[in-house]
């Protein structure tokens, strides 16, 4: 699994679906990453992130499909950005978003029950 998230919530290795009990410490790392998801506004940014032609956007382009300010979008971005689920570029005065699509996968990965996984993997 490719690494996701800062140290501090890296989604743990093993999956809490595996049928073995995860730990307390892995536990709070996936929590912490999922709760980044928890969040409509954050949906819709990966959403939007993700539909994007170019596959990254600037803050200026999600304040209006959101119908958030400037500092809300940038509050949620930095959100998602710490949990690893996206990249952040700075260009300039300018700062562009991109998913990180390893990251998104792993996460999947985890919560996919073993014997879904292998059926999934074997099409």
């Amino acid at each position: 699994m490719g690494a996701v998230g800062t140290a501090k919530t890296a989604p743990p290795a093993i999956s809490p679906l595996t049928g073995e009990p995860i730990k307390r410490a892995d536990a709070e790392r996936l929590a912490g990453v999922l709760k980044a998801f928890a969040d409509p506004a954050r949906l819709r940014l990966l959403s939007l992130i993700q539909s994007a032609p170019e596959g990254e956007v600037s803050v200026s382009d999600l304040t209006a499909p959101l119908g958030l300010s400037q500092p809300t979008v940038s509050h949620h971005l930095r959100i998602l950005t710490e949990a690893g689920l996206i990249e952040r570029d700075k260009r300039g005065v300018w700062a562009y978003y991109r998913i990180v699509p390893s990251a998104i996968a792993a996460i999947a990965d985890l919560l996919t029950p073993p014997r879904k996984r292998a059926t999934k993997k074997a099409r």
